[in-house]
């Protein structure tokens, strides 16, 4: 006895044990396959890799994106924006009472975050009151002063 079994993405036939062939499994794809989109984290390693930075500031840079999404509750952080930063950074600070260069990385990891694969620069230039980095010369700190 023949049985055809149906999956969404394939469908193939069962030949019974006592045939001349043994179980054989004829495959018929019925569409393309759709592949999931890729996930936040992954995203962000592709980004890193693509951009030749090491497998340890890979590490570090997933580990505080993650950090930070599991501080404020599992929210993405699409929803999130500039005070949710500044929050994580206070607390880091404050509650964990982490050192300058613990802050400094954290901030790195977030903002590469949210420069390459979030693309919100509103956090950076409006909030943390950082412009993007120019060409300064000597005539500014005369202008300036």
């Amino acid at each position: 006895m023949v049985s055809v079994q149906r999956n969404p993405t394939l469908s193939y036939v069962v030949l019974p044990e006592g045939t001349r062939r043994g179980s054989v499994f004829t495959v018929h794809e019925t569409g393309a396959p759709v592949l999931p989109k890729p996930r936040l984290l992954d995203r962000v390693r592709a980004a890193l890799r693509i951009r030749h930075y090491s497998r340890r500031t890979e590490k570090a840079y997933v580990a505080w994106i993650l950090r930070y999404i599991l501080f404020h509750g599992k929210r993405h952080p699409v929803e999130m924006g500039a005070p949710e930063l500044t929050r994580f950074l206070s607390s880091l600070a404050v509650d964990r009472k982490g050192a300058a260069s613990t802050q400094n990385q954290a901030l790195s990891a977030l903002l590469f975050l949210y420069r390459r694969d979030v693309s919100t620069t509103q956090i950076y230039t409006h909030v943390l009151n950082r412009g993007p980095a120019g060409v300064r010369s000597p005539a500014d700190r005369l202008f300036n002063a």
